[in-house]
């Protein structure tokens, strides 16, 4: 009776994880539910708490939406660091910025930083343009989303500790020139602040990206890896949708939508790839080259 009872236990709980999974992947995408036991893992804690069984915490996200802040905390990966992927970061201001500068005319740049974290990402692109002296300081937008809303909050805040692995990759002189020593830590200057806006965004819901309107450059970079094909694809439409025609669209090095066909062309370089949005004209030319 004993071992029936536990059996019994056991197979509500794994009917409550796997109903859990399926809300999350519904909410933002993160797949569980071929790693039941890694979730279990994850927000074991954060039920306890709640004195609830899996089961129950899925019935309580439905009515409590202020509980997503905190299980996204939980799931979600931050690491991140200043300059990450180089050779990307070359390719983009050696090239693409050049290009844009010759393209845009009587508007800003606008940059999407999608899934910025703890703000690294979106500083070093701001550190860069101002770096590369094509734009004058008030001419780019950076937009810097995540759906960690306490990531975005340090973000904001655009102060580092001193020992801390985000700087274990930028150049000399860089720390100088564009943060201040203050506290025991690097605070950004604020020229560089003011280059880059922060807003909460669940990159699922289509609605409020595509209010974020059209940007020029976009880098989701690590964050594919997470998705599958399915979300793979509607997040790529997504940011299809909001780049300008002939913008760009920088994945993580693991991450490829090659195979996917979604109305991108892949730019190979020696040291890196990226994507552009095809503009009217290559699906013309395709067509004609196809016949």
């Amino acid at each position: 009776m004993e071992r029936e009872a536990a059996v019994k236990v056991m197979n509500m709980q794994d009917n409550g994880l796997i109903k859990l999974s399926q809300i999350i992947y519904d909410y933002c995408g993160l797949r569980f539910n071929d790693r039941l036991t890694t979730l279990k893992e994850k927000i074991g804690k954060r039920v306890d708490e709640l004195n609830l069984s899996f089961g129950e915490y899925a019935e309580y996200l439905k009515i409590s939406p202020m509980e997503w802040d905190i299980i996204v905390e939980i799931l979600t990966i931050n690491e991140t660091y200043f300059y990450r992927e180089e050779s990307q970061l070359v390719e983009c201001c050696s090239l693409v910025l050049p290009q844009l500068k010759q393209k845009i005319r009587n508007r800003p740049l606008r940059i999407w930083s999608a899934a910025c974290s703890t703000g690294e990402e979106p500083y070093t692109l701001a550190m860069l343009i101002q770096e590369s002296g094509l734009f004058p300081f008030g001419t780019v937008e950076i937009i810097a989303t995540d759906i960690n809303k306490k990531v975005l909050q340090k973000a904001e805040k655009g102060w580092y500790h001193q020992g801390s692995f985000a700087f274990r990759r930028i150049p000399g002189g860089m720390l100088e020139k564009h943060f201040t020593l203050t506290d025991g830590g690097y605070q950004v200057n604020g020229a560089i602040q003011k280059m880059v806006k922060f807003q909460h965004l669940n990159l699922l819901n289509q609605d409020k990206v595509a209010q974020l309107g059209n940007v020029d450059i976009i880098f989701c970079r690590n964050v594919l890896i997470y998705f599958d094909q399915d979300t793979t694809k509607q997040v790529i439409h997504s940011l299809h949708r909001n780049l300008t025609q002939g913008g760009y669209l920088f994945l993580g090095h693991a991450e490829s939508i090659t195979d996917l066909t979604m109305g991108f062309q892949k730019v190979d370089s020696d040291k890196t790839f990226y994507y552009r949005k095809e503009t009217n004209q290559d699906e013309t030319i395709r067509c004609i080259s196809s016949r």
